[in-house]
């Protein structure tokens, strides 16, 4: 079978007509025939799709072809299958949620993967800042990061002054998935008085592209189904599965819809505890089909 490719993007800029734009983007992306899901606001576009080679190919081409998106940048990873059910375009307030207004202008400074890559030998001064959730990093992150305690992004503003808030004249390098929290979040602590703020451009994805196996640990991962992505070339899980101890880095949502969060569940216990986080959730689930939902290796 042809293998699956699947398109992470996004752009600031200034939309109008909003309903009129997903109605208009819905129908192109079902005319290729790609699967996804888009987000469109006021600020602009984030969305990640998947198809064949063709398919995404003349989807960066027509969508390069309108001037606000002429100078977007896509990052690409393969699948054996589709990560998505349907296609799906939605209006919102924001393309990511972060709560609060930022001025983007004041976004740090971007720095090449090289650059990145050169932070771990050349300066030992620097506070490299994961910008993305805790349930992410769990799984993988770059080492030495400072990882913050938040279940969503909303959360990072008062959480990165209250671990961070003290260090505001240190030289701070941020990362995240693809960029898209990065350019909010420098954003954010630009304006609350840091005075040296910097951010991996093209984030995770794109630094795994140019040099796996460095100084990413574990997987990185996604907002799909397969919800982990390889990052280096030898897949070394740091995590173990949360019933068992086995190491593994299988992560999936536990399958009591009740609980519904993100574990870390390897095959055998996934099979034994019915998709389950934990026994008190397998029993709740086996005893309450209102609390039951579908399940399958991550």
């Amino acid at each position: 079978m042809e293998p699956i490719h699947i398109l992470l993007f996004y752009k600031y800029v200034s939309l109008n007509d909003l309903e009129g734009f997903r109605a208009t983007h819905l129908a192109f992306c079902q005319t290729l025939g790609l699967r996804g899901r888009i987000l469109a606001a006021h600020e602009g576009i984030n969305g990640s799709v998947s198809g064949t080679q063709a398919q995404v190919s003349a989807y960066q081409q027509e969508l390069r072809r309108d001037a606000r998106f002429r100078d977007i940048v896509f990052k690409e990873d393969r699948a054996n299958s589709h990560p998505f059910k349907k296609m799906i375009v939605k209006v919102k307030k924001e393309i990511v949620n972060f709560g609060i207004p930022v001025d983007l202008s004041k976004t740090g400074e971007h720095i090449s993967p090289q650059e990145f890559l050169d932070i771990y030998s050349k300066n030992k001064n620097v506070v490299i800042l994961d910008a993305r959730n805790e349930y992410e990093a769990r799984v993988g992150k770059f080492r030495n990061a400072v990882t913050l305690p938040i279940k969503t992004f909303r959360e990072f503003p008062e959480k990165v002054l209250e671990i961070l808030g003290e260090r505001k004249d240190q030289k701070i390098v941020m990362y995240c998935t693809g960029g898209i929290r990065c350019e909010k979040a420098s954003a954010y602590l630009r304006e609350k008085g840091f005075q040296d703020v910097s951010q991996l451009d093209g984030g995770i994805l794109t630094f795994g592209k140019a040099f796996p196996d460095s100084v990413w640990d574990g997987v990185c991962f996604v907002f799909d189904k397969r919800m982990t992505s390889a990052i280096n070339d030898t897949k070394k899980p740091i995590t173990c599965c949360e019933l068992c101890n086995t190491i593994c880095d299988l992560y999936k949502n536990c399958a009591n819809f009740n609980c519904d969060r993100y574990c870390v569940v390897c095959i055998v216990c996934e099979q034994a505890f019915g998709g389950c986080c934990s026994r008190k959730c397998f029993e709740e689930r086996l005893h309450s089909p209102q609390s039951s939902r579908s399940y399958g290796a991550a």
